[in-house]
């Protein structure tokens, strides 16, 4: 990796959100701007320190391991510094920092799902079981305790689905930001969310045999 994004990059906490909206938000955006049109290596680090937190819980949603998700993230922060390098200062004053970053931490998965589709891999695992679902599929998706069941269900959804609720309820964006992530509509974008939401209550229902011999035994 490149020294400043290597410099710039060290695994962060899932949980950590971007800071709260309003003003100084947008004041934050300009100024970050400007920084990176003066000193781009600054600027970078700066839009890191910024961004990374939100950008590694989407890379460790959409991975499922977290040094999948370090690998990604880096690989993404690498993409994204050569990118900036080669922007005028008018592109970057009309940079959005958070959803240009996912764009591009979306997109370097894909290119690696892609990748890893061409290549033959044995996979004897036993599917996980089905986790109780008591609580919302929405609740469920925001609570670190169930990442890694979360993670294999997540995994048998489309990519757009998967990626579109990770931003709405992992990561918690608008949905203005996950259609620009994802480069649709803000109505296609909310469709991909729904129907994302939809098949995980599917796949975390149990069966009414399953559920009813559970229930059995809980209740001798």
């Amino acid at each position: 990796m490149n020294t400043t994004a290597r410099r710039a990059h060290s695994a962060p906490d899932a949980t950590t959100a971007d800071p709260a909206g309003g003003r100084e938000a947008d004041d934050a955006i300009v100024e970050l701007r400007e920084a990176l049109v003066y000193d781009l290596d600054e600027g970078f680090a700066r839009l890191v320190g910024a961004h990374q937190a939100v950008a590694y819980s989407v890379a460790l949603r959409t991975t499922g391991h977290r040094a999948d998700a370090e690998d990604l993230l880096a690989e993404s922060l690498l993409r994204a510094y050569r990118a900036l390098r080669g922007y005028d200062a008018t592109r970057l004053r009309e940079l959005q920092p958070r959803p240009w970053l996912l764009t591009i931490v979306v997109n370097t998965r894909r290119n690696q799902v892609r990748d890893a589709a061409r290549r033959p891999r044995a996979d004897g695992a036993e599917p996980p079981d089905r986790p109780s679902t008591e609580r919302s599929v929405e609740d469920r998706a925001q609570d670190a305790e169930t990442s890694d069941e979360l993670a294999a269900q997540l995994a048998r959804l489309t990519d757009v689905q998967r990626t579109a609720v990770v931003l709405r309820h992992v990561v918690d964006l608008p949905i203005d930001e996950v259609a620009e992530v994802l480069g649709c509509p803000p109505g296609t974008a909310k469709s991909h969310v729904s129907r994302g939401l939809s098949r995980l209550r599917a796949l975390m229902t149990p069966p009414d045999g399953v559920h009813t011999a559970a229930t059995s035994r809980s209740n001798p």
